[in-house]
């Protein structure tokens, strides 16, 4: 006989569990209770929407649901933020919602909330457990579902009541993953479709890959002389210094790669969706019928055929696909083998940072730094805004689970992902890249990297404007600006004030000592970067694009 507090404990045991990001509540202190005998370690968040994004950055790298729990009504809401960028994204995140007593709800009582309603449109699944002795069959069938097919978030609400109920339950069980495979039909027609093609391309995307697929995918590469672009800010699925690695598939593509692809006459597209952001607005890959013949991977078979008529729809996961493609040889000499190089040439040509700009300090000149100190293990997370050009073009990815980013385009990542990447990697190392409107999102969550001891470094990049929005307000309305101002406080004293070390950057030479100075401290740090707003992007100021130059 167990209390239903005790229940989910057991069942999050029993599935691999080994950490949690919270904010707590009363609604659910038959949990915590239970946790403080679990070997679960309890990480404590200082906002549910940092917390909810942590537990996305630990399905993200991992690929095993990341774990959250939030209190009612407020709790569940601010929560919401991260269970969007999880389904948008694919990614595995479980988030447990505390709810009010059995006998009031119904009655709009204080934070109630009906989450099967709420997050109906943005979870994968929700659910309210009534009844407690169905806790190890409803967390169980959580996993699996956060994990199958296209993974996403399940989200799981616990009546107070339903929590204290003492209950004789089975004990839980481990869920079952399940796996999508390739036939050897369909590989003989890919192995076909590959040796009449002329133009061939590979995109990467999506998620479930693994280490193991990564190499798998770059011995395909090799073996095919495929050049192979990554899908938007899923750079970590191939190394970017292999010769046949061809750019990123994102937001201000290289024009280069834009035409190959428009170009291509085939498109094996392995793993992702290519969405608005990778399409170019559905331009690259014309919906429903692309100009290409179109492979499509994809581990979801409600996937194929949703967006692109494909000519072959494989429903796979990327990474059985690529582990049965991998026994397949390529042809000993193809004939795009030289537009692979020419395309891995333009690739290191775009992705080489400009060393000059508007103001005393140069993101070029940073990011060329940068690349010459940080290990290639080491993880880089950011959220959304202009300042993320830096990374994305000019940082160059060299292995997997290296990239914590959201591609629904969410402000406010970066800080908490750094947070879960590091106590997840306590020995490698963690930057996190911000704006200084992304920043304060979620920058309270610094003061979780203070109390676990996770030195992150946050890189502040602070122009003070919102400044993607203001680009597009100087292109659209010149000179017209409003609400796109932002008083900034001083972010090096905000880093001092929480317990961690802080550098104000306000010319380039200052920024490698600061680096230097911060990794040194063994604290989190926060590197604010003063940059002028002229310089809203890598090769155009603000004067420019609002005069249309």
């Amino acid at each position: 006989m167990k209390t239903g507090g005790q229940l989910i404990v057991d069942a999050l045991e029993a599935n691999g569990t080994d950490r949690i990001f919270c904010v707590p509540g009363e609604s659910y202190l038959a949990v915590l209770d239970a946790l403080h005998d679990s070997s679960i370690r309890s990480i404590v968040c200082r906002q549910e929407g940092g917390a909810a994004m942590m537990a996305d950055c630990q399905g993200r790298l991992t690929g095993k649901p990341g774990i959250c729990f939030v209190t009612r009504g407020p709790g569940a809401t601010n929560a919401s933020a991260g269970i969007h960028i999880a389904m948008q994204d694919s990614i595995p995140v479980i988030l447990f919602i505390g709810q009010v007593a059995s006998h009031a709800k119904q009655r709009e009582a204080f934070q109630e909330v009906d989450y099967v309603r709420f997050f109906g449109d943005i979870a994968k699944w929700v659910v309210e457990i009534d009844d407690a002795s169905r806790i190890p069959e409803f967390v169980t069938r959580a996993f699996a579902v956060a994990t199958s097919g296209r993974p996403g978030p399940v989200v799981i609400s616990l009546p107070e009541d339903m929590l204290t109920s003492v209950v004789d339950a089975p004990a839980a069980l481990a869920y079952t993953p399940v796996e999508t495979s390739p036939a050897e039909a369909e590989l003989d027609r890919i192995e076909a479709l590959l040796n009449a093609a002329k133009r061939p391309i590979a995109i990467l995307g999506g998620t479930r890959w693994d280490f193991q697929a990564v190499q798998e995918i770059t011995r395909i590469a090799e073996a095919w002389s495929l050049p192979v672009g990554c899908s938007f800010r899923r750079q970590m699925l191939f190394d970017h210094l292999h010769p046949n690695y061809a750019g990123d598939v994102g937001i201000g593509i290289n024009p280069k790669l834009a035409t190959a692809i428009k170009q291509a006459d085939l498109v094996l597209l392995i793993g992702g969706r290519m969405g608005e952001m990778p399409s170019s607005d559905y331009t690259l890959l014309k919906s429903p019928y692309p100009d290409q013949m179109l492979v499509h991977v994809h581990a979801d078979a409600g996937e194929l055929g949703r967006v692109y008529r494909p000519t072959l729809a494989i429903n796979a996961s990327p990474a059985a696909f690529v582990r049965a493609f991998a026994k397949r040889k390529g042809p000993a000499s193809p004939g795009w083998a030289a537009d692979t190089a020419k395309l891995h040439a333009a690739y290191l040509d775009w992705s080489t940072p400009p060393e000059s700009g508007p103001g005393a300090v140069q993101m070029g000149p940073i990011m060329t730094y940068l690349e010459t100190v940080l290990p290639d293990d080491a993880i880089l997370t950011n959220g959304a805004g202009n300042y993320a050009t830096w990374v994305h073009r000019f940082h160059r990815f060299r292995r997997f689970a290296t990239q914590g980013a959201p591609t629904s385009g969410s402000m406010g990542y970066g800080t908490p992902a750094a947070v879960a990447a590091k106590a997840l990697f306590p020995d490698r190392t963690v930057v996190a890249f911000a704006g200084d409107g992304c920043f304060l999102m979620n920058g309270q969550e610094f003061a979780t990297a203070v109390q676990y001891g996770l030195p992150i470094i946050v890189i502040v990049v602070n122009n003070g404007i919102y400044g993607t929005i203001r680009m597009h307000q100087e292109r659209e309305y010149p000179g017209r600006v409003v609400a796109t101002d932002l008083k900034n406080p001083d972010f090096a004293a905000l880093a001092r004030a929480y317990g961690g070390h802080g550098e104000t950057v306000e010319r380039t030479a200052d920024f490698a000592p600061a680096f230097e100075r911060a990794r040194a401290s063994g604290k989190p740090a926060i590197i604010e970067i003063r940059l002028d707003p002229e310089a809203i992007t890598p090769t155009r100021t603000m004067t420019q694009i609002r005069d249309k130059v």
